[in-house]
């Protein structure tokens, strides 16, 4: 899917209709939130980019939200800060309510059951304003990624991190006033020098943060409300310094266009997705203040003309609901048509039916719940209808949840010989699956179907190295017999679903160094420097602790041709280890795919064609393991691929399990139910009693 997975933002709410302007009203800057909207759309429709929109977005957030409450600090009325966030969470949610139900309802009919589980997370962290932070852990955790499909309610993140802002923002507003009233205001201090002292000081720390975590967790710092405070702070300090700054006609027409253009190319010119929200995310932002300063013109060359626009500023009005339709119509759309990237004329159905739902969010959700007269007398009142709003889709998303759970335990309680997995497919048959049997794991499990052991390395298998702190062990619990190390990456952890047990069971230790795409081998300009790094201080581990063998994936295999090939300096990298007299286990590896398997066995049936690709679409004949016969003294080679892809194909499903858990790793399940065959191939590889 060619689609940028990390912004679809989401805006502050939408300004008061035409009929309702306030004398404050600003039509430039609603029409400047509607062309940031428009961006954000096209750029993910058709351009599959990141825009820095979002960037936009959360300045003008800021920009507005601190206009508001200098007006009330400096005209001496009341925060009530309770009363605020009452009101704003009251115009916000019932919206996000509505696309999170649509959301849910699209889930249910068009995404497979495996994806349902995280679309059922994210709604609850989206009703309670944490997706960013849901988001960011599952961003830097390889395991957790989705290698699928986007998410259709990712775009939450942005909410979530607007609505942090909101709660926050005031808190700054209130304790900057009382500061002033109580010790600054005798000294002819305004109120606006102290906000400005304090959302400076938030600037220089964030930004500070920002860059710094941007160049060394850019996965994590991308929805870290933290490394994107500094953006709202520089709106804030927008509002403040605005009525300060007075450029002449010529240069407000400067200001606009060229804060306009440095705006709509920041998506195309920078790779936002992979630099932000570092300093390069200055560039939206102050691409934006740039055109909030030219502000009116008064000329009709002026940038503001066309963002006045009625058109557009009509946009701006619907601009909330379109920031929260825009993303699930185009990843549902994608989903039910199986189409990677949308044509011109798909996308524009996309952008039409996003735009029409998000009309009638507006006109038929947010506009009458805003001019509902009952919940406005009393702070109780609006509290009710909040609860009611979070009720309303908490209900449907726990019961759902809770048929799902029902679901993977009676999957999980079905008599074994019914779900043989691999054992169907030995001479002497494991069992008799049947139709009437369930596919195991559940969908609702695959997610989680991974091996791996989780004790850190203690004692002699410890380490001083910082890149091995991952480093884990299993120690049987009689003598052992054997000490194994397993290197290299998920497709090696794969197997510790069948290495594991059998260790166990013979009196083996197991130590695991394994990283995250990245195949164990000597050095090689094909990895990047973290892998090599890690390689690096895995073979020194190995040396010095001197294993009596190591277990690695001798081949690398590709979604599309050359669908298998030797892995880079793979003989150059356990070379010294054979030279110490360590035995290798090298294992072929396993097939990879375009699409995930058990996905495409929920959407067809197991018997389709599609999800029982050829062997010669998924592995190469002959073996990579070949040409490494009888060059390294000490290599033992095994191959399971015939129980992986039996009789000429690669199927999704064999015994009623599920092979694959998504597009390339094996599920536990599966590499369970092929523990006797493994045991097997390893002792007759190795020669071990």
């Amino acid at each position: 899917m060619l689609i940028a997975r990390k912004e679809a933002a989401l805006g502050g709410p939408a300004d008061a209709p035409s009929a309702r302007r306030k004398p404050t009203f600003r039509p430039e800057v609603q029409g400047l939130r509607a062309l940031a909207v428009l961006m954000v759309v096209t750029y993910h429709v058709w351009l599959g980019r990141v825009s820095g929109g979002v960037d936009v977005f959360l300045l003008i957030s800021a920009f507005l939200l601190t206009l508001s409450f200098v007006r009330k600090v400096e005209a001496g009325t009341s925060l009530n800060l309770l009363r605020h966030w009452l009101h704003l969470f009251k115009r916000l949610l019932p919206a996000a309510v509505v696309v999170i139900l649509g959301v849910l309802a699209g889930t249910w009919l068009i995404l497979p059951q495996s994806r349902w589980p995280a679309v059922l997370d994210q709604a609850w962290a989206s009703l309670l304003y944490r997706e960013n932070w849901l988001l960011a852990d599952t961003a830097v955790d390889y395991y957790a990624q989705d290698h699928a499909g986007a998410s259709p309610l990712q775009h939450f993140w942005s909410l979530s991190i607007q609505g942090q802002v909101f709660i926050l923002w005031p808190l700054v507003f209130a304790g900057s006033a009382l500061v002033w009233r109580l010790l600054l205001r005798r000294y002819n201090t305004s109120y606006r020098a102290v906000l400005a002292a304090a959302f400076a000081a938030i600037l220089a720390a964030s930004l500070a943060f920002s860059v710094e975590q941007t160049a060394t967790n850019q996965a994590y710092a991308y929805f870290d409300t933290r490394a994107r405070l500094w953006e709202f702070a520089l709106g804030s300090l927008l509002a403040l310094g605005l009525p300060l700054l007075k450029p002449g006609k010529v240069l407000r027409l400067i200001l606009g266009w060229t804060g306009m253009v440095a705006m709509v190319s920041c998506g195309l010119l920078l790779t936002v997705d992979r630099a932000f929200p570092g300093f390069v995310a200055l560039w939206p932002t102050l691409a934006a203040a740039a055109i909030i300063v030219a502000g009116q013109s008064g000329s009709r060359f002026g940038v503001d003309r066309l963002l006045s626009w009625k058109p557009l500023v009509s946009l701006g009005d619907n601009s909330y609901a379109l920031y929260l339709w825009h993303w699930p119509v185009l990843v549902l759309a994608l989903a039910a048509t199986g189409v990677e990237s949308p044509t011109l004329i798909q996308g524009g159905a996309i952008i039409a039916a996003s735009v029409v739902l998000a009309v009638l969010t507006t006109r038929f959700v947010e506009k009458p719940l805003r001019e509902w007269h009952w919940p406005q007398v009393r702070a109780w009142r609006t509290a009710v209808v909040v609860a009611a709003c979070c009720a309303i889709l908490a209900g449907p998303v726990a019961v759902w949840q809770t048929s799902l759970s029902a679901e993977e335990a009676a999957t999980a309680a079905q008599p074994r010989e019914l779900t043989p997995g691999a054992a169907q497919l030995t001479a002497g048959n494991g069992g008799t699956p049947t139709p009437e049997a369930r596919i195991i794991p559940a969908p609702a499990a695959l997610d989680n179907d991974w091996a791996g052991i989780h004790a850190p390395c203690i004692d002699e298998n410890s380490t001083v190295d910082p890149v091995l702190e991952g480093c884990r062990q299993a120690v049987p619990s009689g003598e052992i017999t054997k000490r194994i190390v397993v290197l290299g990456d998920s497709h090696a952890q794969q197997y510790l679903a069948a290495l594991a047990p059998i260790a166990e069971a013979r009196g083996w230790e197991l130590v695991t160094l394994l990283m995250p795409a990245c195949r164990f081998g000597a050095e090689s300009e094909t990895r990047n420097a973290e892998c090599n790094a890690y390689n690096r201080a895995s073979a020194a581990y190995v040396l010095e602790h001197r294993p009596d063998a190591v277990f690695t994936v001798a081949t690398l295999t590709h979604e599309e041709a050359p669908f298998e090939t030797e892995v880079p300096a793979y003989l150059e990298g356990i070379q010294p280890i054979a030279d110490a007299g360590i035995e290798i286990v090298g294992i072929r590896d396993n097939p990879r795919f375009t699409f995930s398997m058990p996905e495409c066995a929920q959407r067809n049936g197991p018997e389709a064609p599609a999800c029982n690709p050829p062997l010669n679409e998924s592995l190469v004949d002959p073996s990579p393991l070949e040409s490494y016969r009888g060059k390294v003294d000490g290599l033992h080679l095994m191959d399971l691929s015939d129980f992986i892809c039996p009789g000429g194909t690669c199927p999704a499903v064999v015994g009623n399990v599920y092979v694959y858990k998504d597009d390339n790793h094996l599920s536990r399940t599966y590499v369970e139910s092929m523990i006797p065959m493994f045991e097997e191939r390893l002792l007759a590889a190795t020669g071990w009693k």
